[in-house]
């Protein structure tokens, strides 16, 4: 296929990519034909694909609404994805002006594209980093330059945990970030779970992410409520992510059909 001009040269337009996957579910025009194509198989595997997404997009807003409410001015999204509609700083900005936003993504579609709107924003910027590398984000000048960590920051790592296997200590990289923030810190978590799932639908899933960069690792509510060990979950703990503070207008029945579990910690202090 023919390379558009806002995709970088260095990436494999051949090969789906999770981000744009995810883009294409959220209704976003920065996807190729073979990312349509490796969502559309995810959504005649799990018909909820696209509202999964939508759901999970709507957790994050209320999360940051959230911990903007609460005082919060500085926060790192690891995994931020393809900028849409309703992006970290675009929340947290229009409650509080001054806060800053640092974001990290493995993508270079997702990390071109950010830089592209942000470069008039000197209170957020982004770097292209992997959640695995996380002495290499926490050390980065960009995210050394933009953040304070003797000072509260939330760490969103939202719908990504669910690309790092066992192997790779996912509890052990959270602990690392947990290890750095500051007392009155928030860690916000989200992840495709398994819980109530047959395991046809499971291994139907694996197997559309299977051919993508990055293999997909489905945890239960109790892994996932493992890995806030350090913090104190916020009420209501963890949760399918509609039932995670939903607003009035909230659609919060059959809340498992959205796969996603999610949950915010406070770090004491």
């Amino acid at each position: 296929m023919q390379r558009p001009d806002w995709a970088p040269e260095s990436i494999d337009i051949e090969r789906p990519s999770v981000a744009r996957m995810y883009d294409y579910y959220l209704g976003g025009s920065h996807n190729f034909a073979v990312d349509r194509a490796a969502a559309q198989a995810m959504i005649a595997a799990v018909p909820t694909a696209s509202l999964m997404a939508q759901a999970n997009r709507a957790f994050l807003r209320r999360a940051v609404q959230y911990l903007a409410a609460q005082g919060v001015r500085q926060f790192l999204d690891i995994g931020s994805g393809i900028p849409t509609v309703g992006n970290v700083h675009e929340i947290a900005q229009q409650l509080a002006p001054e806060s800053r936003v640092v974001y990290v993504d493995i993508d270079p579609v997702a990390v071109a594209h950010s830089r592209e709107i942000l470069a008039d924003d000197d209170r957020t910027t982004v770097i292209q980093q992997d959640l695995r590398n996380i002495e290499e984000i926490l050390h980065h000048p960009e995210v050394e330059k933009l953040l304070d960590f003797s000072r509260p920051i939330a760490v969103i790592v939202v719908a990504v945990l669910h690309f790092i296997p066992d192997s790779d200590e996912p509890a052990a990289i959270i602990d690392r970030l947990r290890r750095t923030l500051a007392p009155g810190s928030h860690l916000v978590l989200s992840q495709a779970s398994d819980d109530g799932r047959t395991e046809a639908e499971r291994a139907e899933a694996e197997a559309v992410y299977r051919k993508t960069d990055n293999p997909l690792f489905i945890r239960s509510h109790a892994q996932l409520t493992d890995l806030f060990a350090g913090f104190e979950l916020v009420d209501p703990g963890v949760v399918w992510v509609p039932l995670w503070r939903p607003e009035a207008l909230d659609n919060t029945e059959d809340a498992e059909q959205s796969v996603f579990i999610g949950g915010v910690g406070r770090l004491g202090d």
